[in-house]
Parts: structure tokens; C-alpha cells; sequence
């Protein structure tokens, strides 16, 4: 209890060893949340081939994680700023250490469901925890700009750790070891948590909205329904998932109603007033979006087009999460010549130019182009990342400092969980369009029925059905979906383009309006 406080008006004094210490031990939650996504992209292959699941519980088992984390974020980041901040992230390593261990010896595609979802509520725990603390803990300006970079590096580096410790235990060991990996590093944080973290809870704010609560749960999980439906395009026709969106949309304004007649909001709205606050939290949002969609489709594309192992094609894969760390690492340099918007607009700038390149990566050629785009694609998000978040975490008082966060967690997760599921199923309907008449000319040559399904649905069906046919017909065929899997690719480097010159405009904007006033 002596260690508890309460902030008011917090002095404004240098971090000693012990914050620094703290915040090194808050990057691990960071970066084992982010983990947890990335890892998984290497791990699909084999994780259906001995699952099995349907196509929607692929999408469930891929971005359901960050569909939860998303809607239960706000809720942990405030409930954080009432019961404290470090035990919330106790809470939550605790959770997720004992989930990891479920979803690691899970034995059936439900149960992998079940335990992600898990995961990503227990995540919802961690981030805002994380990032609110280190508020809390650095409340000199330089310092404190310097401490959310470091936290964004560990965010994001795990871009570039998933795929390699992903590729190193996938070559050794069971899928499940990608998942059994967070379990001692959350129980290091259980151990040191309460010795090197100060606790932060902000004065009463009066209780919990438990009706902000609901609809804001009930506002999004028919959206991700509706969206998960349209994207795999199963039977029954976009009636039911576009009239769930519907519900969803209309939830959502109730709750935005709500928000703005109560004193002491679960999510303040009125700080969208700022323009640059509205642009960095959409930006988040549609970056990530872009980052994961191709993160998702490009290691798809070095493993089942290139024919790369998990390793391999984790360590082609290593480039983009370290671009994305140096640029975050960085940024805050940037900023010290460069107005935040200008900077930000700078680096998605050359973020363009990545998404360009990999409309030029070929399915007969290597994974070098690929690599390079993907870099210069990560290299130019480094400012949004950490100056970004430093706008957001700089628009609230410190006792608010949970609620902030869960705002720029909550964009960074639907945008990533977004990214997976939409150009995704861009990329999967692309597919299942060029691959009609291959499909076709192979089950002509013999390929049964239920194969000639497999090889339309998806790559890895292609890749699993060639054994039916000729060495011929195979080659034929196995050609056939590798040029249409790199077209869907295409279609996510030109959408991406498309996303990051938007908003490199939109922040230019931001900036011209800013030196105006």
C-alpha cells in the first residue's frame, strides 16, 4: 500500500535506474503481445495440416487475437487507471502465461480458437498497462519521448523476433512451441513486476460505465462477424453478415452518444477535436492494417511460392521488423528538427515506395525484391510509431494516461487484426477468380472433385492436390496458383500505396493548419 500513489499533479523530475530498469522489463510484455501475431504467420502451414480447420476458423485462429485485444482495450486501459496500473498487468502476464500453455497443446481447431481468444483478452490487459505506467514513471518531457520510443522498438522489433524464433522452433520442434515460449518470460514478469514497477492508479473517477462496457463489445464483435463472413464468401449469400455490420455501426453510435453525455467517459471523444490526435489514430489503424495484410501475404509467398523452409524464409523475413526498429529508435531525432506531422508524412512517404516495389515481385524470381520492399515499407511507419504515440499519450492528463493508451492499442490491433482479414480475402478472392479455368483444365486431366475445391480455395490446397495429377498437369497447376497468389499480393502493394499516400497528404494538411494557427 505504501507504494501505491496517486496522481494529481505529478512532479515533473528525471527517471532514476529503477524506471529504467522497469521500462525494460515492461518491453517484454510488449513485445511477447505482438509476438504472438507474427509467429503465428509461419506457423499456418503446419498448424492446419494437423488442425484442419475450415477456412472461417482460419480467419478465427488468425486475427481473432487481435479482434479481442481490440475490444476489450479500452475497457482494460480505463479499468488500469481505477484499480492500478500494475496490478491490471499482473493480471494480464498471469492470464496470458497460462493461456500460452492452453493454446500450445491445443487439440482441435476450437480449442486453438478458444485459447486465442483467451490471449486476446489477456493482451487487452498488458498494453495499455504497459504504456500508461511508462507515463507514469518518465514525467520529464525529453525522457519521456525517449522511453515510449524504446517501448514502440519493442513493440515492433517483434516483426523481425517472431518470424526468426517462429522459423527456429517450427524447424525443431511442434507448432505449439511458438506459443509455449511466452509462458517463462511472463512468469519473469510476475517475479520482478512488483519490485521494479511502482504502482499508478489516478483519484476516483467514480465507477466503471458497465453500460459504456457493453455497447462497446456488442458494437464490435458483429462487425468482425460480419467482416469474417464477407471475407470467406461461404454459402448463404452477404445478407447476414452485412445486416451484423449494420447492428454493429448502429451499437457503435449509441455508444459515441453515450460517451459524449457522461462526465467521466469509458472513451473520451471529445480529444478527436485535435486534428492531429483524428489523424494519428487513423493512421494507426490503416498502417497496420497495411503492414499485416502484407506481412501475412509475404510469408505465405516466400514459404509456398519460393518453397522456402521456416527458417529461411524467417530469416529473408528479418529485414522489415529491423527497419521498422531502427526507424522507431530513431524518429524521436527526426522530431527534434521536424515538426511530429511533417515527420510522420516523411516516413510514409517512403513507405510508398515499398508498397510500389512489391507490385514488381514476380512468382518466378526471388525473395531479394520482396525483402527490399518490405523493408522500405517498415522503414518509413518508424516515425507514426513513435512520435505518433507520443501525440496521443501527450493529449491526456497523466491520470488519463490508461485511457490514452487503449486508444492507440486499440488502433494498432484492428488495424493489424483489419489488415489480415480484408486484404486477405482480397487476396484470397483474387485467387479463387484466376484459378477457375487452371482448376478447370486439372480436373479434366483427373484431379477428383474434392482436390479440384482445395486447389480454388487456396494455395496451400494447390500445393496438396498436385499429387492427383501428371507430372505435367501438377507443374500446370502448381503455375497457375503461384501467378495468381502473387497477383493477390499485388493487389495489397497497390492498396497500400494508395493508404500511405492518403495519408502522408492528410498529415501535410495537419502540419499547414498547425503552422497557420
Amino acid at each position: 500500500m505504501s507504494t501505491t500513489t496517486t496522481e494529481t499533479e505529478p512532479a515533473v523530475e528525471r527517471a532514476g535506474r529503477r524506471a529504467w530498469l522497469g521500462l525494460a522489463l515492461l518491453t517484454l510484455p510488449t513485445l511477447l503481445v505482438s509476438l504472438d501475431m507474427n509467429v503465428l504467420f509461419l506457423a499456418l502451414p503446419r498448424l492446419t495440416a494437423d488442425l484442419e480447420p475450415s477456412s472461417t476458423e482460419q480467419l478465427w485462429i488468425t486475427d481473432g487475437y487481435g479482434f479481442m485485444t481490440a475490444g476489450f482495450v479500452i475497457t482494460m486501459g480505463t479499468l488500469g487507471d481505477r484499480i492500478g496500473r500494475r496490478r491490471l498487468l499482473l493480471i494480464g502476464a498471469a492470464g496470458f502465461g497460462a493461456v500460452s500453455v492452453l493454446a500450445a497443446f491445443s487439440t482441435s481447431a476450437e480449442m486453438l480458437i478458444a485459447a486465442r481468444l483467451l490471449l486476446g483478452l489477456a493482451g487487452a490487459a498488458l498494453m495499455p498497462s504497459t504504456l500508461a505506467l511508462i507515463t507514469s514513471m518518465f514525467t520529464e518531457e525529453r525522457q519521456r519521448g525517449r522511453a515510449i520510443s524504446i517501448w514502440a522498438t519493442g513493440n515492433f522489433t517483434s516483426a523481425a523476433l517472431g518470424p526468426v524464433l517462429g522459423g527456429f522452433l517450427l524447424q525443431h520442434f511442434w507448432w505449439g512451441s511458438v506459443f509455449l515460449v511466452a509462458a517463462p518470460v511472463m512468469v519473469l514478469v510476475l517475479v520482478a513486476g512488483p519490485v521494479l514497477l511502482p504502482e499508478y492508479r489516478t483519484p476516483a473517477h467514480g465507477r466503471l460505465d458497465l453500460a459504456s462496457v457493453a455497447l462497446s463489445l456488442v458494437a464490435v464483435l458483429p462487425i468482425v462477424y460480419g467482416i469474417k463472413r464477407l471475407a470467406v464468401s461461404e454459402g448463404g449469400g452477404p445478407a447476414l453478415p452485412v445486416a451484423a455490420i449494420g447492428v454493429g455501426v448502429g451499437v457503435g453510435v449509441l455508444f459515441v452518444r453515450r460517451q459524449l453525455r457522461l462526465a467521466t467517459p469509458l472513451l473520451d471523444l471529445r480529444l478527436f477535436r485535435s486534428p492531429t490526435f483524428t489523424a494519428v489514430l487513423c493512421a494507426l489503424v490503416l498502417v497496420g492494417a497495411t503492414m499485416a495484410g502484407t506481412g501475412l501475404l509475404g510469408t505465405q509467398f516466400l514459404q509456398s511460392v519460393l518453397d522456402l523452409s521456416p527458417t529461411t524464409a524467417a530469416l529473408w523475413f528479418t529485414p522489415m521488423g529491423l527497419a521498422v526498429g531502427l526507424s522507431t529508435m530513431l524518429a524521436p531525432m527526426l522530431g527534434r528538427r521536424l515538426p511530429a506531422p511533417a515527420a510522420i508524412a516523411a516516413g510514409l512517404t517512403c513507405s510508398v515506395l515499398g508498397c510500389l516495389l512489391i507490385t514488381q515481385v514476380g512468382a518466378g524470381g526471388g525473395p531479394l525484391l520482396l525483402v527490399i520492399a518490405l523493408a522500405v515499407l517498415a522503414l518509413g511507419t518508424g516515425p507514426l510509431f513513435a512520435l505518433g504515440i507520443g501525440v496521443v499519450m501527450s493529449a491526456v492528463p497523466t491520470e488519463r494516461a490508461g485511457s490514452a493508451a487503449s486508444m492507440s492499442e486499440t488502433s494498432n490491433f484492428l488495424g493489424g487484426s483489419l489488415g489480415m482479414a480484408l486484404l486477405g480475402a482480397a487476396g484470397a478472392g483474387l485467387y479463387r477468380q484466376q484459378m477457375a479455368d487452371p482448376v478447370a483444365d486439372a480436373t479434366s486431366a483427373g484431379l477428383p472433385a474434392g482436390a479440384a475445391h482445395s486447389a480454388q480455395e487456396s494455395l496451400a490446397g494447390a500445393v496438396g492436390s498436385a499429387h492427383w495429377l501428371p507430372d505435367r498437369a501438377a507443374a500446370d497447376l502448381l503455375r497457375a496458383a503461384h501467378d495468381a497468389f502473387t497477383g493477390g499480393l499485388h493487389v495489397a502493394g497497390v492498396a497500400g500505396a494508395i493508404i500511405f499516400a492518403g495519408l502522408a497528404v492528410c498529415f501535410l494538411r495537419v502540419h499547414r493548419r498547425s503552422r497557420r494557427s
